[in-house]
């Protein structure tokens, strides 16, 4: 009996070695995650936000393949805005597709006193978007597909109503064409030039 004992106690004792070993592994794995969050991240130039995704399916011999198309909005929140939309294999190359489209076409809008100069009305492939100024305070009154794509941009106050079809990537290209149809106050046909009246002065 004694001999069973001492055998028993002799295959039992490297069980806290191996726990302190796995507790030791834990530690370092910890110190390395530590040192990844110490990393300072840099700030990103564009905001990116998915507006949309779908799965879409073509028929092959075979069957379906079915991918995923992304829309996405980027916007530096200083009157540049782009919208890009993509097929990927997966979510992530879809998103990733259709951000590098949305950086290769961006637009400046003219931002006057944190809203747009003047009101316009774009319908595009059956959407049809309506956007005007508002006065401070006001905020952006938006739903959907245009608060995304204007929340982007740098504007705080605007009126707006998104019109006819229900497409998302319908609407958000009509937006950016109704933000891309903006004319700056100072190049307006009535606008009061400052050299004319210079010159009046001057007489």
């Amino acid at each position: 009996m004694a001999e069973e004992k001492a055998t028993t106690t002799q295959a039992a004792a490297p069980a806290p070695a191996a726990g302190g070993q796995r507790r030791q592994n834990q530690g370092r794995g910890g110190q390395r995650r530590d040192n990844r969050r110490d990393v300072p991240q840099e700030p990103k130039e564009f905001e990116e936000i998915v507006i949309n995704i779908d799965r879409v399916a073509r028929v092959v011999k075979g069957g379906r393949r079915f991918r995923f198309k992304a829309l996405v909005v980027v916007g530096n929140h200083k009157g540049k805005v782009g919208v890009g939309v993509s097929k990927g294999a997966d979510v992530q190359a879809a998103i990733a597709k259709a951000t590098d489209v949305a950086k290769k076409s961006l637009i400046t809008v003219p931002i006057a006193n944190d809203t747009i100069p003047h009101d316009a009305e774009v319908k595009l492939s059956g959407a049809q978007v309506l956007i005007k100024p508002a006065a401070p305070g006001t905020g952006i009154i938006a739903g959907g597909v245009v608060r995304q794509v204007i929340g982007v941009t740098g504007i705080r106050n605007m009126l707006s109503k998104s019109l006819g079809s229900t497409n998302k990537v319908n609407i958000a290209y009509a937006t950016i064409e109704a933000l891309k149809s903006m004319v700056p106050r100072d190049q307006w046909l009535n606008a009061e030039k400052p050299a004319k009246k210079a010159k009046k002065e001057s007489k």
